[in-house]
């Protein structure tokens, strides 16, 4: 020891943890994390070296007398890569103000770049932490040497590496802050959940009719094939037909091959949180509350008013996924793998030596798929996950796969034989070719329930203004608050059960995961996956013959917006082409003709794979430009039903995670060309002058039928 305490941190009760203690238990932690994926040397030497800084004057002068802030991080950064560790330099640098760009050896001194910080360094600009030397000794560690991908793999490797850091980082520092106190549930093992599981299926396995013995033999399958010891850890398809369970038996495979093979985790991906919410609520059915976590913008666990000792343990496990279930978007997923942030990056080695489930894998976003499927490659050849592709209309994307990881291939899970196809095939497809919106409104008329699905806003305003009139007609669309398009598929769902007459009109919306069931559904044309996905709003429960049960397609006399028009194109190619729509080979036709015409580069937009590849490991700069879906949005929250209290509280000064989360429910999200026309228009105001939230002033701009307008007048504007 030296004749000096450095310290770390200390406790509102004066309880000190000294730069050793808290160096030694992160490096601990820091290694057990890393060894996960082969590197529990270098996770030991990030830990013990993350805080050498805090070896300065400078440092216990901040910590004890609120002295200006000191860097601290660049030191323990500098001391690795002068010993040739470019992953551990890169952490440390990172692990408090995020994974800095690489930058160039010309980089000055003031630059954020890594090697600007190791210029710093060099110059003798920080505080003089020598001290360290006396207490700390960095062991040497050895790089991983056989990672596969070249600089993506590199360039994964460090964002594990920096995970494990910053999640260690953090739990030392929670435990002795809480005197080890902290609200903490690891939930119950992989063993016990595939037990309950079985048992919950149990009753299922004597079916009373032919559909249930299909997904009974599907189910038996999956768990058969997990449980398998030849089936090694890797990629694997399932392709099950919709209304086949693959959301039980895509769970049930995952359970049973994580007990198989020692993993502790299940994570599944979902696209929508329209679907997420209603997948987490049958796991938590099978498996119980304590053991899956649900991560999305949607869903908040609130620290005040309901501050129990379970809700503040699930808060806790959104921090670093230490659940063996978890429940998230892609939106979550991806955008937390090409994070430099601490807080969204600190869950990601819990990814390692997982098993991840990709459900709907078709809708893996077409503008970001070769930076998405780089990293589902990378977790599966470098770090040890098993991922799963889960569909009913599998997309190709074996060349893919193989262009980052030749070595991968991927598995079906449930191939040809285990179940009959024929069995699921419900309905049949009417070719209807052009036609005008009125005649689409009378065949809709001419089927007491009946379903159109359209491409654009404008179209479905159009035909439900035609059928207004008419008995049970509704209309869906994203530019309705939530609780306003609950409310309205309630009244469906209860008119379809009933037997009364019901025509919907909607876009896409209603065509991710949206339980309902129609004798006639029209599709206006879309790309194959949209009419398969549409095709699963009829006949949906399997009670009326396929022929009687009919998905029409069709051309309008209005354009396909540029966003779909590539998608609709193939779509119409495949539809002229496959005699059968459904089959696999029209399927896997469309996915490849659609990832041929759009190109490499249009499936890397924001270019992140070649900023990757350039060996710079510009970590900042991806972060600003990765994002999922497009972020130019504003919310505009609504004062319809209970959403003119909630606006109320709001603009009296209330705040609360309980009250956003229920306001959310009231809000619609609009891009800034719409936003700003309404703003013009002074349709729309802030709730305050602080907070930046905004609300719908003229509540004439929305509607039962149509929600939002944004088509805003203008004129209003000079009267207001």
């Amino acid at each position: 020891m030296g004749t000096k305490e450095y310290y770390a941190h200390v406790r509102e009760d004066g309880k000190t943890q000294t730069v050793e203690e808290h160096l030694r238990g992160t490096a601990e932690l820091c290694g057990s994390f890393a060894d996960a994926f082969q590197s529990r040397e270098q996770g030991t030497l990030i830990g013990n070296a993350h805080d050498i800084g805090k070896f300065s004057a400078a440092f216990q002068k901040r910590l004890f007398d609120q002295a200006p802030r000191v860097d601290h991080s660049t030191a323990g950064a500098y001391e690795c890569f002068k010993r040739r560790q470019p992953y551990a330099a890169f952490c440390i640098a990172g692990h408090h103000s995020g994974l800095p760009d690489g930058g160039s050896r010309t980089d000055v001194a003031d630059q954020p770049t890594l090697f600007g910080r190791i210029k710093r360094a060099e110059k003798r600009m920080l505080p003089d932490y020598s001290d360290w030397t006396k207490e700390i000794v960095l062991p040497d560690a050895a790089v991983r040497k056989d990672l596969t991908g070249g600089l993506l793999g590199e360039d994964f490797y460090t964002r594990m590496l920096f995970s494990c850091l910053t999640d260690a980082d953090f739990l030392d520092t929670e435990r002795f802050m809480t005197g080890g106190k902290a609200e903490r549930d690891a939930g119950e093992t992989i063993h016990v959940l595939a037990e309950k599981l079985d048992a919950f299926v149990e009753k299922w396995f004597s079916p009373k009719n032919e559909i249930n013995r299909q997904r009974c033999a599907i189910l038996s399958h999956c768990i058969e094939r997990g449980n398998s010891c030849l089936l090694q850890p890797g990629l694997f398809s399932l392709t099950v037909p919709t209304g086949g369970g693959k959301t039980v038996a895509s769970l049930a495979f995952a359970l049973h091959h994580a007990k198989t093979h020692g993993k502790t985790r299940v994570v599944y991906v979902i696209p929508y949180t329209s679907i997420i919410e209603q997948t987490a609520d049958v796991f938590r059915g099978i498996l119980g509350e304590r053991n899956v976590l649900e991560h999305h913008s949607g869903v908040l666990y609130d620290t005040e008013d309901e501050a129990t000792t379970e809700n503040l343990a699930m808060l806790r496990a959104t921090e670093n996924w230490d659940k063996p279930i978890v429940v998230t978007t892609a939106v979550q997923f991806f955008e937390s793998i090409y994070s430099n942030r601490s807080s969204q990056c600190r869950k990601l080695h819990n990814l390692a030596d997982s098993v991840i489930v990709f459900d709907e894998a078709q809708m893996l976003p077409l503008a970001h798929l070769r930076p998405c499927v780089s990293a589902i490659a990378q977790l599966v050849a470098n770090f040890g996950a098993s991922a799963i592709l889960c569909t009913a209309t599998q997309p190709s994307l074996h060349s893919l796969f193989r262009e980052f990881c030749p070595d991968l291939t991927i598995t079906e899970l449930c191939p040809a034989g285990v179940y009959d196809p024929a069995q699921f095939r419900r309905v049949e497809f009417e070719r209807i070719g052009l036609i005008s919106w009125q005649s689409i409104a009378e065949r809709m008329q001419d089927a007491a329930q009946s379903l159109c699905i359209v491409n654009t806003r404008k179209s479905a305003k159009h035909l439900y203004a035609l059928l207004r009139e008419q008995e049970g007609t509704y209309h869906l669309s994203t530019m309705m608050v939530p609780a306003h398009r609950r409310n309205v598929l309630s009244e469906i769902r209860e008119r379809l059960r009933n037997g009364l007459p019901c025509r919907v009109v909607s876009t896409s919306l209603i065509e991710a995961g949206v339980d309902v069931d129609f004798p006639l559904v029209l599709r206006e044309i879309a790309g194959v996956d949209s009419i398969l996905q549409a095709a699963g709003r009829c006949n949906r429960e399997g009670k009326r013959a396929a022929a009687n049960s009919i998905v029409g397609i069709f051309r309008s006399d209005t354009p396909v917006p540029p966003l779909f028009e590539r998608n609709a194109d193939i779509g119409r190619a495949a539809l002229m082409q496959f005699e059968d729509i459904a089959s696999d080979e029209a399927i896997s036709y469309y996915f490849k003709e659609l990832l041929l015409l759009t190109g490499d580069e249009a499936q890397d937009q924001n270019q992140i794979l070649p900023d990757i590849r350039s060996g710079t490991f510009p970590f900042a700069s991806i972060a600003k430009r990765f994002r999922l879906i497009d972020s130019d949005t504003k919310t505009v929250y609504i004062p319809w039903g209970k959403g003119e209290e909630l606006i109320e509280r709001i603009q009296r000064g209330e705040r609360s995670r309980k009250l956003f989360r229920e306001a959310a429910q009231y809000a619609v999200s609009l891009f800034s060309r719409h936003f700003q026309e309404l703003y013009d228009a002074g349709d729309i105001s802030q709730i305050d002058d602080q907070s930046g939230l905004w609300y719908l002033t003229n509540k004439e701009r929305y509607s039962d039928a149509d929600g939002i307008s944004i088509e805003a007048d203008p004129g209003r504007a000079l009267f207001v």
